[in-house]
Parts: C-alpha cells; structure tokens; sequence
C-alpha cells in the first residue's frame, strides 16, 4: 500500500490549467506545482498569465508554462493539447476552470432577465461548455496515454441550485441565466464524460461556492449568514480539491460533483 506522500505526488505529470490566470485558477495550478507536476496555464490575459507565472515559480520551484488563449477560438482550442504535449512531453491532467463571468462586459448579461440577450447566453456556453468538449475531445490521445489521465471542469453551486435574490437587493450585482444553465450543462457533460472515456480517463467537477472578491458589504453580509460555515470561500479552499481529483488520492473517483461551497447547498 501507497503512502499518502506517494498517491498525491504528480511527479512527472504535465497538468493543464485553463483560466490560469484568474484566482481559482492559479491557487488550482499552485496546489499541482506544490506536487510537483509540470503546470501550463493558459488565459487570455497575457500580462496575467505572466505575472501568474513567475509567482507560482517563485513559490513553488516548479516548471510553469504559458499559453495565451482566446477559448472562443475552436482552431486555437483544439491545438492546445498537441503544443502542450510537444512542448512538455505529455499531458495527464486537465483543469478547465476559465468561465465567462458576471464581470464579463457584455450586453445583456448581468442585468435583469428581461434585458439578457441571446448573444450573451450563447457567448456563455461558447466558452463555459463548448470549449470544454473541444478542449478534452483533442486532449483524449494524451489523457489516454498518460495512464492515468484526469479531467477536473469547474463548474458552480449555481449549477446545482438557483439563486437566491435576496442576497442581491440594493447591489449592482447580477446572476444572469445563462451562467448557471452553462454551469449546469457543464456539471452534465462531465456525468457523460466519465462513463464514456472511462476506464482510461476519470472525469469530476469542482463546484465553488461564492468567493471572496469585495463585493458589496450588504452581499456579503447576507451570503455569510446563508452559508454554515459562516464566511465566503477564499483562493486557499480549492487547492486541496483540485489536488486531489488531479492525483492518485481520487484514483476510483469519476464523475463525481464536489461541492466546495461552505455548506451552502446542504440547507
């Protein structure tokens, strides 16, 4: 039997993290340094991604990679695996944690249902869930080959349940439909994923509950008091789930939803 030391070692993995320079991201692709695996991370922010980087090298000592990538771009998708695998030898993890967001500046997306526009919602699934089945689809030789390929997709709790307006009263805040429904078709993919590349590659979903970002004092106020854990999540609580569906600590795990959300959907 393996020590605990030795099933959440990725020494000699490649692990792609896509969204690598956003929070969730980098702390994901951080968590996978720590072990010892080869990072690429990939995002359309390019003085981001650098930046992102240096300081998980920094921290970590281990070989990060970049790729600067508009995930709506399907050629560009579709390459990514084979550049990566050229590049590093290999490709044994894939974290597909970049989302169109809230923050996004698009119109008709964080506003009232009335105003949300069809190209918002079909920007949304582009790259929430449409680059998420290229982006695996050309990654599979790779997985495959790896021997112990592992897919991570994150998804949302807003993907498992609807949202609560109260929280948003008197804020600016939005919760438009198309970021759960994608969240929701995500979190399904990643069901039809995993029994279908299985045996030879597992498939699970992280889901995050609300992270810490300043939101307004009122929000956050009353997301804490609907959470048992009473505090929004911060960058640190996902590493150790990103670690593990990444390694061999989860070796019989697939398509499975882990839900990192402080209690909130328990209620």
């Amino acid at each position: 039997m393996r020590k605990i030391e030795e099933l959440m070692s990725l020494a000699g993995k490649t692990a792609v993290v896509t969204g690598g320079a956003g929070h969730i991201g980098a702390a994901m692709a951080e968590a996978l340094a720590e072990a010892k695996a080869t990072v690429v991370l990939v995002d359309r922010q390019a003085e981001q991604l650098t930046q992102r980087a240096a300081d998980i090298r920094a921290r970590t000592g281990a070989r990060v990679e970049t790729f600067e990538l508009e995930l709506a771009d399907e050629t560009a998708v579709r390459a990514l695996p084979e550049r990566v695998a050229t590049l590093c030898g290999g490709l044994d993890v894939l974290v597909n944690c970049a989302a169109f967001v809230g923050t996004s500046q698009l119109e008709g997306w964080a506003v009232p249902f009335e105003q949300q526009k069809t190209p918002a919602w079909r920007a949304a699934f582009e790259v929430n869930v449409t680059s998420v089945f290229e982006l695996v689809q050309a990654a599979l030789p790779y997985l495959k080959a790896s021997g112990k390929g592992s897919v991570i997709n994150v998804a949302s709790l807003y993907g498992v349940v609807g949202p609560d307006w109260r929280l948003y009263e008197g804020t600016a805040m939005g919760n438009p439909a198309a970021y759960g429904a994608s969240k929701g078709a995500l979190i399904q993919l990643t069901n039809w994923l995993a029994t279908t590349l299985a045996p030879a590659v597992r498939v699970n979903t992280i889901s995050p509950g609300g992270v810490w970002r300043n939101q307004p004092e009122a929000f956050a106020k009353r997301y804490v008091e609907r959470t048992p854990l009473q505090r929004m999540a911060v960058e640190e609580d996902f590493k150790g789930a990103a670690l593990y569906l990444a390694s061999d600590l989860s070796a019989y795990v697939t398509g499975q939803n882990l839900v990192v959300d402080g209690g909130w959907c328990a209620w």
